[in-house]
């Protein structure tokens, strides 16, 4: 105990009953004198199992099997040690002498410190780093995915020379960096993913999350839950952990809501919802999710038509319809066929180990066929054929045809009487006309046909086509 003359006495059990560390007191003989109550939770043993008693005595008979208190008194200075004491936990020992006037060891006092607390903590620690560890590799992961997204779609640039094109390339450029919905519309195949790849990649969002949802691809039972999320115990089936929607995954970077027109009129509304508040609500749950999402849709519908049909919302049609990019179909822009052709045939010959080449009757044929199917299509019949073809074989006109199903047409003229010459002079009448009106100039038709301009005079007087003066300028 202490004394000041302007303070109370202080009582020395009640302050080491409150330590949360246990105490253990003995004199320079080893006997017992004080135990505080955290030795006593700490070891599990009694005040009265102890007090009174010698360190030898106890170690003796079982109660210590370890006991730092003889270490300090032989050696007369401050120890330390972890020990697993009877009771199975793990404390770490510290033995401190306290010495008289004539520097004799006069007390012992011994500071019990329960580890298994720390070791708790140092688990958690553990697993939290592990934890740490793994939300890295997944960053790094969705790093490395960016960056291949990156690089595969800096390998597929829009390829094409056309009027047309050049428009949509300004578009992108014009809208990308505004921070505004966009809506792709185009037949299908006629490459909206890859416009809205060109959005993203030119946006301040260009590191951040892309998701693309394909909402046709997708069961409308299931749309919501993968769109909004849900949490654990929504619905039957549903996961005891609850999962994220596609629009939390895409928090911070750009949504594509390809097939937009398929999304049920229901879910309809709650998009609008996301879109007007950005925030979303999973299924089950209450709270709202704030989000910071760029909104891309595509569509190879007339929504406009829908709209009036009561199929989709008009509300959500104009939050959409902020900045609108139609691509026409390849039939409507053919002068992109040669540009699409090169590209795919250099990409496919390359991965089959193959010199595929056309003749130029075959290109003719190739480039004024109307690709109803459009960029998709070309692309899967040029694959298909480079794999079928010999690996250095010139398409003939008649492979060209039969690839691309015109067989028909010959047999009906076969029928007909007519000879393959005069079916050949027809077909190339028809070729070079449709080129001559689309064109105006020999010079341009020449360099879309890639023939010379004096062939196109010289082909089109052999087939009866009529040249004006200003068709037949070079200018």
């Amino acid at each position: 105990m202490m004394y000041d003359e302007k303070t109370e006495f202080f009582d020395f059990e009640k302050i080491a009953d409150i330590l949360y560390d246990g105490i253990y007191i003995s004199d320079k003989h080893g006997k017992t004198l004080f135990v505080n109550k955290a030795y006593e939770r700490i070891t599990g043993l009694k005040k009265e199992q102890v007090v009174g008693k010698y360190v030898h005595d106890l170690i003796a008979s079982g109660l210590f099997n370890y006991a730092v208190t003889p270490d300090v008194i032989k050696e007369k200075k401050q120890i330390n040690a972890t020990a697993t004491i009877h009771n199975g936990v793990k404390v770490l020992i510290t033995g401190t002498p306290l010495f008289n006037d004539k520097g004799e060891v006069e007390i012992i006092v011994v500071n019990n410190r329960d580890l298994s607390d720390l070791l708790k903590i140092e688990n958690e620690l553990k697993k939290s780093k592990e934890k740490m560890k793994i939300v890295e590799e997944i960053e790094e992961k969705n790093v490395q995915e960016i960056e291949h997204l990156r690089k595969k779609n800096l390998e597929k640039k829009i390829i094409g020379e056309s009027e047309e094109i050049k428009h949509i390339i300004q578009m992108i450029h014009q809208v990308a960096r505004l921070d505004v919905n966009v809506l792709i519309t185009g037949e299908t195949g006629v490459g909206k993913e890859v416009v809205a790849n060109e959005i993203y990649m030119n946006s301040s969002r260009h590191d951040k999350p892309f998701i693309k949802v394909n909402c046709a691809a997708i069961p409308s039972t299931l749309l919501e839950a993968e769109l909004f999320g849900y949490e654990k115990g929504a619905f039957t089936g549903a996961s005891n952990k609850g999962k994220l929607g596609l629009f939390e995954l895409a928090h911070k970077g750009t949504i594509l809501l390809d097939e937009i027109a398929d999304m049920p009129i229901d879910l309809q509304v709650k998009l609008l919802r996301v879109i007007q508040q950005k925030e979303v609500t999973r299924i089950g749950g209450t709270k709202p999710v704030e989000l910071d999402v760029r909104i891309i849709a595509a569509t190879n519908g007339d929504l406009k038509d829908l709209v009036s049909k009561g199929l989709f919302r008009e509300d959500l049609y104009y939050r959409l319809h902020v900045f609108p990019i139609h691509i026409p179909p390849l039939r409507l822009r053919t002068s992109d066929i040669q540009k699409l052709t090169d590209y795919f045939l250099t990409s496919y010959n390359h991965k089959y180990g193959k010199d595929i080449t056309f003749e130029q009757e075959a290109l003719i044929v190739w480039s004024c066929y109307s690709w109803p199917g459009n960029i998709r299509e070309l692309q899967n019949v040029l694959e298909r054929t480079v794999i079928i073809s010999a690996p250095s074989e010139v398409l003939t006109s008649h492979k060209v045809r039969k690839l691309l199903n015109l067989e028909t047409d010959s047999e009906d003229s076969v029928d007909s009487g007519e000879s393959y010459k005069k079916m050949m002079e027809s077909y190339e009448r028809k070729v070079l006309q449709h080129a001559i009106d689309r064109y105006g100039t020999t010079r341009k038709v020449a360099e879309h046909l890639k023939i010379n301009q004096s062939t196109v005079v010289k082909k089109a007087k052999k087939l009866g086509i009529k040249l004006t003066a200003a068709k037949n300028l070079s200018n």
